[in-house]
């Protein structure tokens, strides 16, 4: 199970310092593709067949299955940690989640996601506001 919340900044040639609670986790090789809200989802390997599964189920039939699979999947990039325990985003993924330097990276239960450090704050403090009608939407 992936949690926390950590702070780091990507280098001047793309790459970012995946924090060592998750990098186990992950494994040696991973998929980071375009998350929802703008932000990135890391899943590993295992985990990300799980989610193809479940899309692959939803068929073609549909215009809104094929947009969700074409971004979904175009955005999808196989990820190794190097020897520092970095990773190179690819520019197009640090572009859709607008990460230019400073970002989060938060373990979200099945994934890790990686967001630009603006977005993360004024996302977390919308959904802080409405943390507990969330949870009584939910049934928590």
């Amino acid at each position: 199970m992936f949690m926390g919340e950590f702070q780091h900044a990507v280098d001047a040639k793309g790459r970012l310092i995946i924090p060592a609670k998750l990098r186990e986790g992950l494994g040696e090789r991973f998929i980071a593709t375009k998350g929802l809200d703008r932000c990135l989802f890391v899943f590993p390997q295992a985990e990300f067949e799980a989610v193809s599964q479940k899309l692959r189920s939803l068929g073609m039939g549909t215009s809104a299955a094929r947009a969700f699979n074409r971004l979904f999947f175009s955005g999808a990039t196989e990820c190794e940690l190097d020897p520092q325990g970095r990773i190179l985003l690819p520019a197009n993924l640090r572009e859709y989640a607008g990460i230019v330097r400073d970002c989060v990276i938060v373990g979200v239960e099945n994934r890790v996601e990686i967001w630009a450090a603006e977005r993360w704050a004024e996302y977390s403090e919308e959904a802080g506001e409405l943390y507990t009608e969330i949870a009584e939407k939910l049934g928590f």
